[in-house]
C-alpha cells in the first residue's frame, strides 16, 4: 500500500473510532442523565429509619459491694475481669476491683482496735486499782471508828472534858467513814462510765472492722446467677473494662441478660422524633445477618432529649421490643430500624429526584411526546424516597429523575390552567400557595 493511499484509510479509521466513541460514551451519558420513570400506584409507607443496639429488656445485675458508702469508699476501679460473653454459673468468679483502698482502711482499723484495745485495758486498771484503794481505805475508816467506839465507852469512867473528847473523836471517825462509803460509791460508777466508754470504743473499732471485711469479700465479684456476662456502660455510652472505675452509688459491673426478650435502644433526631408514638411497628434487620428482617413494637418514647457523644443535635431514646422470636440474638448487635409512622393505601407517588421547586411553585419535568414539559403537582406526604402526587400526574405518564438538557424551553403547566411557556405569568399562578 502506497502512502497517498495510506492516508485515507487512516482518516477514515479515526472518524470511525471517533464515532463508536460518542455513541459509546457521549449517547450513554445524555442517555444517563434523561432516565424516565412512571408514577406508581399503591401503598405509600412513611418510616424513620434509625440505627439501634439490641439489649436484653430484663436482666440481673453483677455489682461490686453494695455498702462501700459506709466505709466511706466512693470511687473503685476494676482489676480484673472476665470476657465479655463468657457463660458462667452461679458462684462463678466474674471480676476483681482494686483493693488497694480497702486494704489501707483495714489497717487503719487494725491500728483502732489496737489502741482502743489499749485504752480499755489500761482504764481497767486504773479503775481497779483505785477501787481497791477505796475499798482499802473504807476498811481502815471501819477500824478506827471502833477504836473511837471503844474509847468512848470506857471514857465513862474518866472526868467530862475526857469523855467530851472520846465522843467527838468517835463522831469524827462515824463521819469519816460514811463520806467514804458515798465516796466509794461515786468512784464505783466512774469506773463503770469509764468503762463504758472504753468499751464502746473498741466495739465501734471492731464494727468498722467488721465492715470493712464484709465489704473486701465483695471486691471478689461473683455471678448472682447462671447466664452470658455483658458489661455494663457507664454514663458516656463506654462499657465498663479493666480499667474504668465503679461509683458506689451505681456498683453495678456487668449483666447477665434475659435473651428470651430482647429490645433494641435507638436515639431519634428532634426533627422526626414527633413522628414517633408507641405501639407503632418496626422492622428490623441485622448488620451481622443483613438477609433476616425481624419485626417489632416501639415500647417507649423519651419525653426529653440528651446530648450523645459525637453528635451535635439533640436526640431522644426510642426503645423497640422484638417480638419475632430468634436464638441468634445477642445484646450489642447493631439493627437498622425502620420505624412505619404511617400508611397511605392506593395513592401515587414519585421519587424525591423527580421533585423540584421553584419560587414556591412544585413541580416534574414531564414528557410530553417529543417533548419536555414543566408540570406543576400538588405534594401529600413524603418519606426518605419518594413524595406523593395529589394533583398533576396519572400513572401513564413519565418524569425526567433530573432537569432534562432542554428544561429551559419547556413549557409551564398550571394545575387548572392551560399550558404556558416558561416566564409568562398569570394571576392564578401569582397568588398560588407553597404546596412544598
Amino acid at each position: 500500500m502506497t502512502r497517498k493511499t495510506l492516508i485515507p484509510v487512516i482518516a477514515i479509521g479515526v472518524l470511525v473510532v471517533g464515532a463508536i466513541a460518542w455513541f459509546s460514551f457521549g449517547g450513554k451519558a445524555e442517555a444517563e442523565s434523561d432516565i424516565l420513570v412512571q408514577p406508581k400506584r399503591g401503598k405509600f409507607v412513611v418510616s424513620v429509619t434509625t440505627t439501634g443496639e439490641l439489649q436484653a429488656k430484663n436482666s440481673i445485675e453483677i455489682q461490686g459491694p453494695a455498702n462501700a458508702r459506709t466505709a466511706q469508699i466512693w470511687q473503685m476501679k476494676i482489676a480484673q475481669l472476665i470476657a465479655e460473653g463468657t457463660v458462667v454459673k452461679a458462684g462463678q468468679f466474674v471480676g476483681e476491683l482494686d483493693k488497694s483502698e480497702i486494704m489501707g482502711k483495714i489497717r487503719e482499723a487494725e491500728l483502732g482496735i489496737q489502741k482502743a484495745q489499749s485504752q480499755y485495758t489500761q482504764t481497767r486498771l486504773d479503775t481497779t486499782l483505785t477501787l481497791t484503794s477505796a475499798r482499802d481505805e473504807l476498811t481502815n475508816l471501819k477500824y478506827a471508828l471502833e477504836e473511837r467506839k471503844l474509847v468512848k465507852e470506857q471514857s465513862v469512867y474518866e472526868a467530862p472534858a475526857t469523855q467530851r473528847q472520846a465522843e467527838l473523836d468517835y463522831e469524827k471517825a462515824e463521819r469519816a467513814y460514811k463520806q467514804a462509803q458515798t465516796n466509794y460509791k461515786t468512784k464505783v460508777q466512774q469506773a463503770v462510765a469509764k468503762m463504758t466508754e472504753v468499751s464502746t470504743d473498741l466495739a465501734k473499732e471492731q464494727q468498722k472492722m467488721g465492715v470493712l471485711t464484709e465489704i473486701l469479700q465483695q471486691f471478689s465479684i461473683t455471678a448472682p446467677a447462671d447466664g452470658m456476662v455483658i458489661y455494663a456502660k457507664e454514663w458516656n455510652g463506654r462499657k465498663k473494662v479493666v480499667g474504668s472505675t465503679v461509683s458506689a452509688w451505681d456498683p453495678v459491673v456487668a449483666t447477665l441478660p434475659d435473651l428470651s426478650v430482647m429490645e433494641s435502644i435507638t436515639y431519634v433526631n428532634e426533627v422526626d422524633i414527633q413522628k414517633i408514638k408507641k405501639d407503632q411497628n418496626v422492622v428490623l434487620t441485622l448488620d451481622a445477618v443483613t438477609d433476616k428482617k425481624l419485626s417489632g413494637k416501639v415500647t417507649s418514647v423519651a419525653n426529653i432529649g440528651e446530648q450523645r457523644p459525637n453528635s451535635d443535635s439533640k436526640v431522644f431514646e426510642v426503645k423497640i421490643q422484638i417480638e419475632t422470636k430468634d436464638t441468634t440474638l445477642r445484646p450489642a448487635m447493631t439493627t437498622g430500624n425502620e420505624i412505619i409512622t404511617s400508611t397511605i393505601d392506593n395513592v401515587l407517588s414519585v421519587p424525591l429526584e423527580a421533585v423540584h421547586t421553584d419560587d414556591g411553585v412544585t413541580y416534574v419535568y414531564k414528557k410530553d411526546g417529543s417533548g419536555v414539559v414543566k408540570q406543576e403537582v400538588t405534594l401529600g406526604q413524603m418519606n426518605e424516597n419518594e413524595a406523593v402526587i395529589e394533583l398533576g400526574l396519572t400513572e401513564k405518564d413519565k418524569v425526567y429523575l433530573s432537569t432534562p438538557a432542554d428544561a429551559d424551553k419547556a413549557k409551564v403547566i398550571s394545575l387548572g390552567q392551560p399550558k404556558r411557556k416558561t416566564g409568562e405569568k398569570t394571576a392564578a399562578s401569582n397568588n398560588k400557595p407553597n404546596n412544598n
